[in-house]
């Protein structure tokens, strides 16, 4: 069975934040969007699903919380290189987001990351070992 992912995340401004992840060079799958969602294309089998507010709770057993002051998940996203990493980190704080850390080069192993326009979390990492 080949799998997908769909990470599931609120949205404050659905479109902004749609735009934000166009900005970064990510697609939209129209066919999983509407006025109430953009299915963002972060690789061939991984999405994001950016929800607003409403359609995001009726889905959650749990209330929303506030992103910018609380932790939901932490997203890690691995990249073909540190420059790679650098440039989306770059991309993201041109369209609105925010660094979090300094970038972390532990030789093989180089991250750093951001916030997206909701306060989310995405970590960016280049392992030698994934190439």
């Amino acid at each position: 069975m080949n799998r997908k992912l769909f990470i599931n995340l609120a949205a404050t401004d659905l479109k902004a934040s749609t735009d934000f992840f166009l900005q970064l060079g990510f697609g939209v799958n129209p066919q999983f969007s509407d006025d109430s969602a953009s299915c963002i294309v972060l690789a061939d089998s991984f999405y994001l699903m950016l929800l607003t507010k409403g359609k995001f709770a009726s889905f959650s057993p749990k209330p929303l919380i506030n992103s910018h002051q609380q932790t939901e998940v932490l997203n890690c996203l691995s990249c073909h290189s540190k420059a790679e990493v650098d440039e989306l980190v770059q991309k993201a704080l041109r369209a609105g987001g925010k660094t979090y850390n300094q970038p972390q080069d532990h030789g093989s192993l180089y991250a750093h990351g951001f916030q997206d326009l909701d306060g989310h979390v995405w970590e960016l990492v280049y392992m030698e070992m994934l190439g």
